[in-house]
């Protein structure tokens, strides 16, 4: 193998599944301005958001590794047209909840391959969960003990203590975690940036 991976994140769980598939990485999260890249694509959807948001944080990254095939991705959440990024606050959170709850909704889950300032690849998924009806005491409860899954695009984390707010989840279980894995993996055997 001729080139690192890096990941262009800050998120734990994005750098454990890449750990969790036997691929060695650095991380080194990008700053780019998120709301601008939003505010500047108005009537696009919510795939083609995301896309861009992982685009640019690969191409940020692979500025700083050049040689390395920086991996960037993005979450956006769609119910109803609606899009929902991480929330700011518990308010935030609860705002959030109270809006999907009992509803289904898309988690647009993109992710994007950069290699010497040039994007080389970009894919995105989109699984589709549905919300039950829970109760109001079910949600105080679930605000107060969360913790930082309170922070992520809907105010939930499915490998946590979110999980027990769906009814049903259809879709790439790694997407919805915030990579879709395998096209990943795929395509970096592919490149024979990882072992086949």
């Amino acid at each position: 193998m001729s080139h690192s991976i890096v990941l262009a994140s800050a998120s734990a769980v994005r750098s454990r599944i890449l750990t969790g598939a036997g691929i060695p990485h650095i991380t080194a999260p990008t700053a780019i301005d998120e709301q601008a890249i939003r505010d500047a694509m108005p009537d696009s959807s919510a795939e083609t958001i995301a896309l861009e948001l992982a685009r640019q944080k690969a191409l940020a990254g692979s500025g700083r590794h050049p040689a390395s095939w920086v991996i960037g991705c993005d979450q956006v959440l769609d119910c109803e047209g609606v899009f929902l990024s991480r929330p700011a606050s518990i308010p935030a959170a609860r705002s959030q909840l109270e809006f999907l709850r009992g509803k289904t909704h898309g988690l647009c889950s993109a992710v994007c391959v950069a290699h010497g300032q040039d994007q080389t690849w970009c894919y995105v998924e989109t699984p589709r969960l549905t919300m039950r009806e829970f109760t109001d005491a079910f949600l105080d409860s679930y605000l107060a003990t969360a913790g930082d899954g309170l922070y992520s695009p809907g105010a939930y984390h499915l490998e946590g203590l979110g999980a027990a707010l769906f009814d049903k989840v259809e879709g790439d279980y790694f997407a919805i975690l915030g990579m879709p894995l395998l096209p990943l993996l795929e395509w970096l055997r592919k490149q024979r940036a990882i072992s086949a």
